[in-house]
């Protein structure tokens, strides 16, 4: 019997977890949608990625922060259920930096990726 997991994130922006999805070439959609489960069960979710399997992956918004939801016996990604939850949080946060960054008027200088996989970002801002 299959059913439907939550995993907690520490993810509460949709637009940075939308972005971050895009930057790790995961298709997705948006908005409030059914994702598809096992014998025809359905949930609503707030950002949906489908499967070829025909079994979704999905995002649904608890009250304070978005779950990763999935049947995980039918989990279809190129990454484990752990390395995607790291890398989809990863570039949440770097999404989430930039983003706030440039409403402070800071721009992107410089982006390192370390042989640890952490990721080192300059930022500067011009006065005058």
């Amino acid at each position: 019997m299959s059913h439907f997991s939550q995993v907690k994130t520490q993810i509460r922006s949709l637009e940075p977890l939308q972005k971050a999805l895009t930057d790790l070439g995961v298709n997705w959609k948006s908005g409030a949608s059914p994702m598809r489960g096992h014998q025809g069960a359905t949930t609503e979710a707030e950002l949906v990625i489908e499967q070829d399997n025909g079994y979704d992956v999905g995002f649904q918004w608890n009250g304070s922060e978005y779950s990763l939801v999935a049947d995980m016996q039918y989990w279809q990604q190129p990454w484990t259920v752990e390395s995607f939850l790291r890398k989809v949080t990863q570039r949440y946060a770097i999404a989430t930096v930039m983003g706030e960054s440039t409403n402070q008027g800071f721009s992107l200088a410089e982006q390192q990726v370390r042989e640890d996989g952490s990721v080192r970002l300059v930022l500067q801002r011009w006065n005058g």
